[in-house]
């Protein structure tokens, strides 16, 4: 039904990460994903999903350094490895407070979330329980998957479809992928916009691996601030917002873009590799 066009990894959360030609999907997603994430003293887990506080690492450049290495290239060019006590001091200059970069995710990684102003950027159960940080912020509070730096799903997929359709929504927008931090874009050519939202349950083979799709993507304000190069743009998420807010499990209809996946089969995914829909397993 369509092609792999692009496979990313971000070795360290919240930062840029890197272009793959392939890479080894296990059970556990692509390998050196989320490997490592930068902690305060408070026990938060650092996620631009809250700008005011995290907002920085999305100017810094994280790529795999080996098995369980990595290396950090921070504003102005500077590249140290991740664990070092030189790229702690830098990032906690960056930051203005004190932060680590660690490999061990807390036994209770605090996620926080700033809560936007336009309707289906928070499931509204948690926006009646949002407070007031100590930056001025409106947040809502969770917790990273038990034992990862992850949100929830291992992989996750966004369809270079959906993008298509965003853009006529916002043409002055820019909807390059990155914003939107997938793993994996995939390009169903011709096919409608939004293909994932019947896709729920069902199966996907990618090259040799097999994922089951299982929830949308909720977005939060990450994909409307700069990336990088990639400039800031609030009107990115009002157009998520007004287009695409469907069901995800009993939070309500959230402004979604993409799917969480499980990898089923494990295997080496290589961009160009052809991508099946397949009916739900038993």
């Amino acid at each position: 039904m369509g092609t792999l066009v692009s496979v990313r990894r971000y070795p360290v959360k919240s930062m840029l990460g890197e272009a793959l030609t392939s890479a080894c999907v296990t059970t556990d997603g692509l390998e050196g994903d989320r490997r490592f994430a930068v902690l305060d003293g408070a026990g938060a887990v650092g996620s631009a999903k809250h700008p005011r506080k995290w907002g920085p690492l999305l100017h810094c450049r994280s790529r795999s350094a080996g098995p369980g290495t990595a290396l950090v290239e921070l504003p102005g060019g500077a590249v140290l490895p991740a664990g070092s006590a030189e790229l702690d001091a830098r990032l906690s200059d960056l930051l203005g407070r004190p932060v680590t970069v660690s490999g061990r995710p807390p036994e209770h990684g605090l996620l926080e979330r700033a809560v936007p102003a336009y309707e289906g950027g928070v499931p509204e159960v948690l926006r009646a329980r949002a407070s007031v940080d100590g930056t001025g912020e409106t947040i809502t509070s969770g917790r990273v998957a038990a034992g990862t730096f992850f949100d929830f799903g291992r992989v996750h997929l966004v369809t270079a479809n959906s993008l298509r359709r965003l853009r006529t929504a916002h043409p002055a927008g820019d909807f390059d992928p990155r914003r939107f931090r997938p793993n994996l874009v995939v390009d169903l050519r011709g096919g409608p916009g939004f293909p994932e939202d019947s896709w729920q349950g069902r199966t996907l083979r990618i090259g040799p691996a097999l994922f089951r799709v299982l929830v949308p993507t909720p977005r939060c304000a990450v994909p409307g601030l700069g990336h990088g190069a990639l400039p800031a743009d609030a009107g990115i998420m009002r157009a998520v917002a007004r287009e695409h807010r469907v069901p995800v499990l009993d939070l309500g209809r959230l402004a979604c873009v993409g799917v969480y996946l499980e990898v089923l089969e494990p295997g080496t995914v290589t961009a160009g590799d052809p991508v099946t829909v397949l009916p739900a397993g038993p």
